[in-house]
């Protein structure tokens, strides 16, 4: 092979990528080969799925079926991801649909991510690619699960080929890619505040990477068009559903629920009631030391409120966020740190998913019998899924976490030695996708290890692709984008 002519190197690198760019749809996507390996590649994304005989559920699972089953809009709870569950299951008959589709589009965006990086694309070299992250992380665990958390680090991958790859995709492959983005976007509030982040994030990469450099191609209105026809799209349906055109309310409260488990509300309450006029005020010696406690038991002062839906919660503690913000700036900033930088650390599978999920079972139950018989027979919902399964299962994701985390440093290190600008770019992205959803996610919100081990995966993809990068480089096999 050392001997072998460089056209004849970029015939093997190149020429054989399965598609064709001045195709609507790649004839190799239709041959037997990428028949077998799709199926090879997604039946370990599906294998938790498998194991439990039902699609995985999680507690919110049941509030997106309710948007749907109730024509209404909640906080949190996206219209459009319930009606996706909806449709994809054929009217609540067949749940498999939903995580099939996923773990499909999820296999299909990781396959156009080694591609565009000038990596094997092959059915086998996806598939397997597919296989040792659904080993070595917890991303299975999401594409088999009736939530919309999957769609996350989709999103990204998604905003990131259709600005750095566009030349690079065909017209079925750009316009999957944009539905991609803009599904994900609209699936939950935290994805379109990430993907508003993401768009500067690419221009300044841009800009840092290639100013010294040829320019390459890049296309800005793609992922910028799927950004704000969400945002335009998102109260648009709310409006449809509800009469009301209005983003999912509840941000006030979320935020409320923060200061709850940092102890800035306990503070400025007791600081300014009885005389500040308040509801709240009456409760200020109940409020609860965790914000889960404060968001979601059915004893918590929120009640009193009126609930997530009430004008008084959303009217009143959004008043104390806001002067709690004026008054306590330095312990808010203090604590937001703090809440970002434990999210980024928490990276375990399973969070929430050995739960008795009694609000998403009594959903079920009033589906369909048979559709109801198969959720209560799954090994989920008969406690089998003890939290012993994922501390097993942890003592592998972790410390393949962590060493991603690590490994994406080196690989902006190797990038710029190496003058491999698609790579140090990539890593860089995701560093930044990772950080961004940390802060977005912790503290914005509360830390959990779902926000953030829902997306740890794509570090390790871009590791991965980078050791194997570096390892046909060795023979003379990568190519520079």
């Amino acid at each position: 092979m050392k001997n072998k002519p460089q056209n004849d190197l970029v015939e093997v690198g190149i020429s054989s990528l399965p598609f064709s760019p001045h195709s609507f749809i790649p004839t190799a996507y239709s041959s037997k080969a990428w028949f077998f390996c799709l199926l090879f590649g997604i039946v370990p994304l599906l294998f938790p799925a498998l194991w439990n005989g039902f699609a995985i559920v999680f507690y919110d699972t049941g509030g997106y079926l309710d948007r749907v089953l109730k024509m209404t809009i909640y906080p949190g709870r996206s219209f459009l991801y319930g009606f996706f569950l909806w449709m994809t299951s054929f009217g609540w008959w067949f749940f498999w649909g939903p995580i099939l589709i996923k773990s499909f589009l999820c296999f299909w965006i990781i396959h156009l991510t080694l591609r565009c990086n000038n990596l094997p694309s092959s059915p086998l070299t996806t598939a397997l690619f597919c296989t040792g992250l659904s080993l070595l992380t917890g991303i299975s665990w999401y594409t088999s699960q009736l939530m919309p958390d999957i769609l996350v680090p989709m999103v990204i991958l998604a905003l990131w080929l259709l600005f750095f790859s566009s030349q690079r995709l065909n017209l079925f492959e750009k316009t999957g890619l944009f539905t991609t983005a803009v599904f994900g976007l609209m699936s939950h509030n935290s994805c379109l505040a990430l993907g508003i982040g993401l768009i500067p994030t690419l221009l300044l990469l841009r800009a840092v990477l290639y100013r010294n450099t040829e320019q390459i191609p890049t296309r800005i209105f793609p992922p910028l068009a799927a950004v704000a026809v969400s945002m335009m799209l998102i109260p648009t349906v709310n409006l449809a559903v509800s009469g009301k055109f209005t983003y999912s309310a509840g941000g006030p409260i979320f935020l409320f629920g923060r200061f709850v488990q940092a102890g800035i509300a306990q503070q400025w309450l007791a600081d300014h009631c009885p005389g500040a006029g308040l509801r709240i005020c009456v409760a200020k010696n109940r409020l609860p030391p965790t914000a889960d406690e404060f968001l979601w038991s059915r004893t918590s002062p929120l009640q009193d409120l009126g609930d997530w839906t009430g004008k008084t919660a959303n009217a009143e503690l959004g008043h104390v966020v806001v002067e709690s913000i004026k008054e306590y700036p330095d312990d808010v900033l203090l604590t937001s740190l703090q809440a970002t930088v434990e999210q980024f650390t928490m990276v375990k599978t399973g969070d929430g998913l050995d739960n008795y999920q009694d609000y998403t079972r009594k959903v079920f139950a009033g589906l369909s019998p048979d559709i109801a018989q198969s959720f209560t027979s799954a090994n989920q919902q008969r406690n089998r899924m003890p939290q012993k399964l994922f501390d097993v299962l942890n003592l592998v994701h972790i410390p393949v976490a962590y060493l991603s985390l690590l490994g994406l440093v080196l690989v902006v290190g190797w990038g710029v030695r190496e003058r491999r600008h698609d790579f140090t770019g990539l890593a860089l992205y995701v560093l930044i996708a990772l950080l961004g959803n940390a802060f977005i996610c912790g503290a914005l919100s509360s830390p959990y290890n779902r926000y953030q081990s829902r997306l740890i995966w794509l570090a390790t993809l871009v590791v991965g692709m980078a050791a194997f990068c570096r390892w046909r480089q060795s023979r003379k096999y990568c190519f520079k984008a």
